[in-house]
């Protein structure tokens, strides 16, 4: 399942359906009926602007694009048996696992390509806070995770870990810092303010700059300093 960058929305797939549910956070209720998706939808993942949802059907020759503001559903052609899908935190592209390969959507015209060189049965797939590289989890290498350089989507590395890599979780960075004092009750405030002061008033450039795929999560991350 995978989460809006607004936190506002889950989307899940369900396998055996060949759909996804939209769950509403803030009610814990799915909204709607489910979205016709391809068949055994497996991985998914969100676009940095909360736009669009991807999903890899594990036996379907596609991946699924949902768009979110009306939950109407494109493809774009890969190849069978998809696993594993992430994107770029810029949202220029879309990474896919496939048998033995991976396959690299470019939003922007939605053409693809392939990259060889991982090992057997890639599985979870993760892209680097600064978007510089992708790490596939091979589950049938055994035991390794391969590195792919997005610069020039070529194999760099191969890390052994241990038996039967699945998946990723989130990659942990430092919390910036901000200009308030935490504890102060006019952190927020000054914080905010030269934020705005240092990018010409546009806090979504501030937002992009700091890692950020929205002004809402970046505000979130000035209130979690804030507080000390």
């Amino acid at each position: 399942m995978a989460v809006t960058p607004d936190g506002g929305k889950v989307y899940v797939t369900n396998g055996a359906d060949g759909t996804v549910s939209v769950i509403d956070t803030a009610t814990n209720t799915v909204i709607g009926l489910p979205i016709t998706v391809g068949i055994n939808p497996f991985g998914v993942a969100v676009s940095p602007d909360g736009s669009k949802v991807y999903v890899a059907n594990n036996h379907s020759e596609f991946v699924s694009v949902i768009a979110t503001a009306t939950n109407t559903v494109t493809s774009v052609t890969i190849g069978d048996f998809a696993r594993g899908v992430a994107v770029t935190p810029d949202g220029s592209n879309v990474y896919v696992t496939g048998p033995g390969n991976v396959w690299v959507i470019a939003t922007a015209t939605n053409t693809v390509t392939t990259i060889g060189g991982v090992g057997n049965n890639p599985e979870g797939v993760a892209v680097t806070p600064d978007g510089s590289k992708v790490y596939v989890a091979n589950q049938d290498s055994p035991g390794a995770v391969s590195v792919i350089a997005t610069a020039s989507n070529m194999v760099t590395a191969t890390i052994p870990v241990g038996s039967d890599p699945v998946a990723f979780g989130i990659f942990i960075q430092p919390a910036p810092r901000f200009a308030g004092t935490p504890g102060f009750s006019n952190c927020h405030g000054v914080s905010v303010s030269a934020l705005s002061i240092q990018y010409g008033g546009d806090l979504s450039a501030a937002a992009k700059a700091l890692g950020f795929p929205s002004v809402p999560t970046l505000q979130n991350a000035i209130k979690t300093f804030c507080r000390g």
